[in-house]
């Protein structure tokens, strides 16, 4: 029997978090904000106290590396804007993102918000999966929703393999 879209991005999407939860599983809290290296990106708190991401709009050079912290805040700005996407709501910008503010708030906001996906993607069709796509391609009509899921998992998978390493880098520098 052939598998439909939603149910083979269904899938993906499973086997890509799954990746990611073995490692949010097992983060201990001085993994958030350490530094990999001499230039890094983490996140820290404003004079709000606000936990928000260094940013450039322009690469800097040389790259920073970014923390654990800052690529679990990075997953939940795209992560976020896409869900919005999906909803049909205007989409936040970067700036009203924040970061939780420790490790452990930060993996119970990514598990919020695959919930969310997850409750959204549900209620799309096979239908659904041709509309052009919302994000993160600006309405371009060449991609459609069913890429936009692809998309996310294959960010997701990225952003799961960054904070893995970091991890593993991080234990076994002691």
């Amino acid at each position: 029997m052939p598998v439909s879209r939603c149910d083979l991005l269904r899938w993906q999407f499973d086997l890509t978090w799954s990746l990611l939860e073995y490692h949010l599983e097992r983060l201990e809290p001085a993994d958030s904000l350490w530094g990999p290296a001499k230039h890094f990106w983490t996140v820290r708190p404003n004079a709000d106290g606000r936990w928000m991401p260094d940013w450039a709009d322009v690469e800097p050079d040389p790259i920073c590396v970014p923390t654990i912290g800052w690529i679990s805040w990075h997953i939940g700005w795209w992560w976020t804007v896409a869900i919005d996407h999906v909803h049909g709501r205007t989409p936040r910008q970067r700036a009203e993102i924040s970061w939780p503010g420790d490790g452990e708030k930060a993996v119970a906001w990514l598990r919020d918000l695959r919930a969310q996906w997850l409750a959204a993607c549900d209620r799309l069709s096979e239908t659904d999966l041709d509309a052009t796509a919302p994000f993160p391609w600006q309405h371009d009509p060449a991609y459609t929703v069913a890429h936009m899921l692809a998309w996310v998992n294959t960010e997701l998978l990225k952003n799961a393999t960054e904070i893995g390493q970091l991890r593993l880098l991080r234990h076994a520098r002691g």
